[in-house]
């Protein structure tokens, strides 16, 4: 594959050098969008479904439900602002976060709140390198990237999400080695985020955002060393970028992406060989799939496609996964025709 003019992103160096937090969070910070409008406490008028009582109509329990729900979660969004509240707000709303569709809206254009969650996760860096994080303030912080997530699902804030370069604050979390509980629990929470960006249709905006970092091989180093379900969501971000056709380009531009790429899914096939992990082995397939569709990849996949992926090891484990074998048999016809 050609040399190409597009270079990878550069290592972070933040976590390696002592005294640059503030200097990674002062560069991220200048690029933050507008600041959001005030927040003030809600009042009947500001309540959704105000109309009825302007209109004379009657009150049912079940209004009266909802009202009360919607003055619960401003209240808890207002004790975000107070570091006395902040934790028990951060629990509960991240409890709530599935069930108060407009959530994400609130937390957006609430003044201050965006600044208090990533106050929460700049807080922690200090506990990276070395790895002090406790379980305690793991969950702490996870909570706080649960709103995060939140916000990055929702298709009237994602873009804005985008645009503060917000994303980048879960970074140091991706780049963590550390094999404890805490930094596991801490690394999934923020592959959420990602996955969350890239499972929306409209994507190719995060896709060009994601292109522009290194994601990819933060992703790759954790497909080869997380947890079953840290692969997981990982090589689902890796394969929701392939499936972008500027994503696919990307990757197979040049020989040292491609060759990455494809090295960590081989190193993958012949760990699924032993752990039999058939949803781990359902993204692998698609993965080598969607780079057959690419013709310098498929040339080179003809030679360097896991011999397991050729041969009978996975009909067992794909039995009844039709869908799957279908992948795995399209794949072995493509790299067999001229």
């Amino acid at each position: 594959m050609a040399n190409s003019n597009v270079h990878s992103p550069r290592p972070m160096s933040f976590l390696q050098q002592s005294g640059s937090y503030n200097a990674y969070q002062s560069r991220v910070l200048s690029n933050y969008a507008d600041t959001p409008p005030p927040l003030t406490a809600p009042s009947l008028a500001q309540t959704p479904g105000y109309g009825m009582f302007a209109s004379g109509a009657t009150v049912t329990p079940q209004n009266q439900i909802g009202i009360q729900e919607d003055s619960k979660i401003y209240s808890l969004v207002i004790d975000l602002m107070e570091a006395s509240t902040r934790e028990s707000a951060l629990l509960e709303l991240s409890k709530r976060r599935e069930q108060y569709d407009d959530l994400a809206l609130v937390l957006w254009h609430s003044f201050g709140i965006m600044s208090a969650l990533l106050q929460e996760i700049v807080s922690v860096y200090p506990l990276l390198s070395p790895p002090n994080l406790t379980a305690h303030v793991s969950n702490r912080v996870c909570n706080a990237l649960a709103l995060l997530q939140c916000v990055a699902s929702h298709s009237e804030t994602r873009q804005l999400f985008l645009s503060a370069h917000i994303p980048l604050f879960l970074y140091p979390f991706l780049n963590t080695t550390s094999k404890t509980r805490p930094f596991e629990y801490l690394r999934l929470t923020s592959l959420g985020v990602i996955g969350a960006l890239v499972k929306q249709n409209d994507n190719n905006t995060v896709i060009h955002f994601l292109l522009s970092t290194e994601i990819i091989p933060l992703c790759l180093r954790i497909m080869e060393t997380g947890s079953e379900l840290s692969k997981t969501v990982a090589i689902f971000i890796v394969q929701k970028i392939l499936l972008d056709e500027t994503g696919l380009t990307y990757i197979c531009h040049t020989y040292e992406r491609f060759f990455a790429v494809v090295t960590v899914l081989s190193n993958m096939v012949n760990q699924l060989v032993e752990s039999q992990a058939v949803r781990l082995l359902k993204h692998v397939v698609r993965c080598y799939l969607r780079l057959s569709d690419n013709p310098k990849a498929r040339e080179a996949l003809r030679t360097c496609l896991p011999e397991p992926l050729r041969d009978q090891t996975f009909n067992a484990l794909l039995k009844g996964d039709q869908v799957t074998k279908r992948c795995l048999a399209t794949l072995q016809n493509n790299l067999t025709e001229n």
